[in-house]
């Protein structure tokens, strides 16, 4: 157990601590408590709101798609090999994505083609929320799809079966018994999709062209640009919190017999 508690020593508490540290001080290096009291002004709230707000957006249209993509995965025949079609998009570099569908969307990229051969003229599809919630949620479906599979997969037809012999319905047999049965993957694919949604920044800038302003970018923008490390340690430090709160949220909890 030596190494893995030195490897999460290392990299896991002492980057946060290191970052609560800077959370301490101003831009000039003076240890304050100005930084917390900046961060619930309108500004930052708005940008709280905004960020989780699209995070949830990109969480339940992911989920929406998901599963059922999921459900019939487990009914196709080779289901293996089309989970890992679904998959392999996912192994590609996300900025290269990125650019990819800056391309597709942009003023001459194949989205305003195809809307020109139904005789629409081209569109401003690029920097668009559209086109940031589009990318994000491509991009994070894979995530959804695969706890989602397993627990599906993973399902007793037994269940189904008595379902069925009792009299229930196909709309009754899901609510009641599949969705409970595989809510374990639904809570799982959500925390996967839901938590780097809500700090996301690169897809900001590429895609949507800073119309949408998340925390992510916030704290991008102090580090990078600004050099505010102490303000942008603030916003870590929330943004910290509340992924721990969404996690013991969507903790798999089991019950006692």
């Amino acid at each position: 157990m030596v190494p893995y508690f030195l490897w999460i020593i290392v990299f896991v508490v002492a980057p946060l601590l290191l970052v609560l540290y800077y959370s301490f001080f101003d831009v000039e290096g003076h240890f304050t408590f100005t930084n917390y009291q900046k961060f619930f002004t309108p500004v930052y709230l708005k940008m709280t709101f905004s960020s989780f707000w699209y995070a949830f957006l990109i969480t339940l249209i992911a989920l929406i798609i998901a599963y059922p993509v999921a459900y019939l995965l487990t009914k196709t025949k080779h289901k293996q090999l089309w989970l890992l079609l679904i998959i392999v998009p996912s192994w590609v570099n996300l900025l290269l994505k990125a650019y990819a569908f800056i391309g597709i969307f942009g003023q001459y990229g194949l989205a305003n083609g195809l809307l020109g051969l139904v005789g629409i003229a081209p569109k401003q599809i690029l920097f668009t929320d559209f086109s940031f919630v589009f990318v994000a949620v491509y991009i994070f479906i894979p995530f959804m799809i695969l706890p989602i599979f397993n627990a599906l997969n993973e399902l007793n037809d037994t269940y189904i079966d008595a379902a069925k012999d009792l009299g229930a319905s196909k709309w009754t047999t899901f609510r009641r018994v599949i969705f409970p049965l595989t809510i374990g993957g639904v809570k799982s694919g959500c925390q996967i999709v839901f938590i780097p949604a809500l700090s996301l920044f690169m897809l900001t800038r590429l895609i949507a062209g800073s119309r949408v302003i998340t925390l992510g970018t916030a704290i991008e923008q102090h580090f990078l640009v600004t050099q505010d490390w102490g303000m942008g340690s603030t916003i870590a430090v929330f943004l910290i919190i509340a992924m721990f709160i969404i996690m013991a949220f969507t903790a798999d909890r089991k019950r006692g017999a």
